[in-house]
């Protein structure tokens, strides 16, 4: 009871004042307001419910076709009624959306417009985190969150700014020295989105590193009593319903944006191995994280909490057996507060913005009697590697910084680590020394 009065009390103090981060709010609904416009053909000329349409226009969304697919038209309880592919922080907003929209003339719309108020919120508060973790003298960074153009392409696709509002709290919480609230956050981005589940990592290594296990604990239990607060009740009453995003994760095969679909459709020997893809994606994720420790606990200069946040979620995206093009929102944050160099970002920008163009006419190109409308397999798959290649630069770049900190923007300023929180300035108690 005494935690919980704790983290009532402290939950206010989470957060940056408002006045100074005002032009990047009003920059970030900009943005919000450009992504809608964006769609806006789909939103207003039926172009959902045309196969070709959606796509040639670009304005493809899953929000409307989950109010049909996810019976919510049927007037049925996400889990409880019916099965859904959708953590239960997802399924939540759909469920207290489907009960405002079915009364009204067209709850499709409604629903659709409804989150994508929503998602606006949470990309302008994402974007006044972001700017409060890169710090005072680099708060400008955040723009590339607000107004960057795949931002603006893939905003309103799904869920995914939900998650990244709360994983960016979760962050800041952290930065701030509030190990409770910050669990709190990181749980709830977890039970609405897998990928913040990576972000544990980076913290584990760097608490091995600086030793601060109380503060690490704290997070830890603050993350999995917020997981199991939200999870449990579905997981007691409704479990079938509940455990469908587990067994759909597994059971998903190849599919587009991953590499792994490059090697599947060219019919390489084990890497296009479709009943191998698992595997060989734990595998190589685990390879990814092993070279991210080894770097953590080796480096002579501790790296900053960013960049070990960036080089594990481009790890786990590049290794994902799925990479749909809204997952650059998950990336781009942490992209910019590792490494806040215009050259490699614009490069990747442009990249994403190629391959979200590409997937839409690519699924145009195979439909029957279309492939004049859309591009080639060969074409299409320039996009993936495009995409993959220039992440892989940033992350190489990342890497650089961290064996030689004078290359490092952030650190140029006197900076230890921003938004490491605890780490920031502790000494090493844990380091393994190479020659």
């Amino acid at each position: 009871m005494k935690s919980l009065q704790s983290l009532r009390s402290s939950l206010p103090e989470i957060g940056v004042r408002v006045v100074p981060y005002t032009p990047l709010a009003l920059f970030a609904g900009l943005g919000a307001v450009l992504a809608w416009f964006w769609r806006w053909p789909c939103r207003v000329g039926g172009a959902w419910h045309d196969g070709t349409l959606q796509f040639t226009n670009f304005c493809y969304s899953d929000i409307p076709p989950l109010w049909f697919k996810e019976r919510l038209s049927d007037g049925l309880i996400p889990y409880f009624d019916y099965p859904v592919e959708y953590p239960v922080g997802i399924g939540a907003i759909m469920e207290v959306f489907r009960r405002i929209a079915t009364p009204t003339g067209d709850p499709q719309v409604v629903f659709y417009d409804l989150t994508v108020a929503l998602m606006a919120i949470c990309l302008i508060v994402g974007v006044v985190l972001m700017a409060a973790l890169a710090g005072p003298t680099r708060r400008w960074d955040a723009l590339w969150y607000a107004l960057a153009p795949a931002t603006i392409l893939n905003a309103y696709i799904n869920w995914d700014l939900a998650a990244g509002v709360l994983s960016l709290a979760g962050l800041l919480a952290w930065a701030q020295r509030r190990q409770w609230p910050a669990g709190v956050l990181l749980g709830l981005a977890i039970a609405t989105k897998f990928y913040p589940l990576m972000f544990l990592g980076p913290l584990f290594l760097l608490t091995l590193r600086t030793g601060r296990w109380p503060e690490f604990l704290k997070m830890i239990g603050g993350a999995a009593g917020a997981w199991l607060a939200v999870n449990l009740p579905v997981m007691y009453f409704a479990f079938d319903g509940w455990k469908e995003f587990y067994v759909f994760s597994r059971e998903r095969g190849i599919d587009w944006g991953s590499i792994w679909y490059f090697f599947n459709q060219k019919q390489w020997p084990f890497l296009g191995d479709a009943e191998r893809v698992d595997t060989l994606g734990v595998v190589s994720l685990l390879v990814f994280c092993v070279a991210i420790a080894a770097l953590t606990l080796t480096a002579k200069t501790r790296p900053r909490l960013m960049q070990l946040c960036f080089l594990t979620l481009a790890a786990f995206m590049l290794t994902n057996k799925v990479w749909s093009p809204q997952y650059v929102l998950w990336l781009i944050p942490f992209a910019v507060l590792a490494r806040p160099n215009w050259k490699p970002i614009a490069l990747w920008q442009v990249a994403e913005c190629w391959y979200f163009f590409a997937i839409w006419l690519y699924l145009v190109g195979l439909q029957p009697g279309k492939a004049e409308l859309g591009i080639s397999g060969d074409t299409y798959f320039t996009a993936v590697w495009a995409r993959a290649i220039t992440v892989l630069i940033m992350m190489a770049f990342v890497v650089r910084d961290i064996l030689r900190p004078d290359k490092d923007v952030v650190r140029q300023g006197g900076v230890d680590d921003q938004a490491g929180g605890v780490f920031d300035g502790a000494p090493d108690r844990f380091r393994i020394p190479l020659p």
